[in-house]
């Protein structure tokens, strides 16, 4: 019996919508880039994007356990000598995109590549709890009820 392999005109991509409130950001994507990728369906093709479309809104209610909050730091090198720049999960949650702690989190669980790069085009992440994905009919996954440790109490 020959191995099945997904071809891309086969592949069927739904709509997720995930409220990130009160869940471990690790944990959530995790749970995310897996969604992405498509691990999650039987027809799951590695050289194939075959995940589905998630959709995350309230990030900014998203918790960090332990001191990662104060203590873990994203750094990004300026281009110029001397330029490595840092700044905290605090400042970054606190400040003009806290959607970029949930997105930065799942970039690093998806290959790289240009594959990883298409894939991450599938993720939409919001802080607030507005979306315009409406017309898309999203079905709402319920992360919390998955395993009790995705949530924390702030």
């Amino acid at each position: 019996m020959a191995t099945f392999v997904q071809k891309p005109a086969e592949v069927e991509k739904k709509w997720i919508l995930i409220d990130a409130e009160g869940l471990v950001v690790g944990r959530l994507a995790s749970l995310i880039a897996n969604r992405l990728r498509g691990k999650h369906k039987a027809t799951y093709t590695p050289h194939v994007d075959d995940g589905d479309n998630v959709i995350v809104i309230n990030a900014e209610k998203a918790v960090l356990t332990g001191k990662k909050y104060t203590d873990k730091k994203y750094y990004w090198h300026t281009g110029y000598p001397g330029g490595i720049k840092e700044r905290t999960a605090r400042q970054i949650i606190e400040g003009r995109f806290p959607e970029r702690v949930i997105e930065k989190a799942v970039e690093r669980m998806v290959p790289r590549g240009p594959l990883g790069r298409r894939q991450m085009k599938n993720l939409r992440v919001y802080a607030g709890s507005n979306h315009p994905h409406e017309a898309q009919q999203p079905t709402v996954l319920d992360v919390a009820k998955l395993n009790n440790k995705n949530t924390r109490s702030a």
